[in-house]
């Protein structure tokens, strides 16, 4: 019996070989449309009435589709609130490299980032906490990275030194990325550098924490106010922090 594949003329084989990455291909393509159908609906949603209001039944109903389906392409529904919130971020990685461009010194620079991160983040406080506090069951930088597979374009024109903080969803680890040149400069002590930032970020934390659950009375422009007079203080005097160890 013929054995289909084997003892075929050699020139064949690549041939199979180039329609074979051409099904992926074409399947590849296929899946991201298909979860951009569900990210634009959801995003839908999300404007139309809020983010708590979000379920898989809306979601499929909007689409077009039933529900089992979007089951096909994400693990869970926080995934798929998680990939719609990310749209929300274009606007703060459109204005970053603006922000930034006002600082004369790396200090300035840090300062900047921290506003811009707080006046996008405090306007949309339950977006940034999808993105960068929720509980999504599962790495989120593996999120991210198939977030930028179905909208590389969101990325376009920001500069190479912003990819790696942009990239990251780790809050501290974001942080830490971006006051390392302050350190190389001689702003912040490299053995206090990690402290400073936790203290930096858990302020942010506070605060979002604070308006999501309508602990505090204010507007976004206050919160952003508040929050960035502790952080000033903060990294104005990272050279006089000696943090000690509990055993000392």
């Amino acid at each position: 019996m013929a054995s289909f594949g084997r003892n075929l003329p050699s020139e064949v084989n690549p041939l199979i070989r180039n329609q074979s990455k051409s099904i992926d291909k074409k399947k590849e393509i296929q899946i991201k449309r298909m979860m951009q159908y569900f990210i634009d609906a959801t995003v839908e949603i999300i404007e139309e009435e809020d983010i708590d209001k979000i379920t898989i039944r809306k979601i499929a109903d909007k689409a077009g589709y039933n529900s089992a389906t979007i089951y096909n392409y994400f693990q869970e529904v926080s995934h798929l609130i998680f990939f719609a919130a990310m749209t929300f971020l274009r606007k703060y990685i459109e204005a970053l490299p603006s922000y930034i461009a006002k600082g004369t010194n790396s200090l300035e620079k840090l300062l900047l980032i921290w506003q811009c991160f707080c006046e996008f983040s405090f306007k949309e406080p339950k977006i940034y906490y999808a993105i960068f506090a929720s509980d999504l069951g599962q790495v989120p930088a593996d999120l991210v990275e198939k977030y930028y597979t179905i909208f590389p374009d969101d990325l376009q024109n920001l500069p190479d030194d912003l990819l790696p903080m942009v990239l990251e969803t780790n809050l501290t680890k974001r942080g830490r990325i971006a006051l390392q040149k302050c350190v190389e400069d001689g702003y912040i002590k490299e053995e206090t550098a990690e402290e400073i930032n936790e203290m930096c970020t858990l302020i942010w934390h506070g605060m979002l924490s604070s308006i999501i659950n309508n602990r505090r009375n204010c507007t976004a422009e206050e919160a952003v106010e508040i929050t960035m007079k502790y952080i000033r203080q903060i990294l104005y005097n990272a050279t006089h922090f000696n943090f000690q160890s509990d055993s000392t």
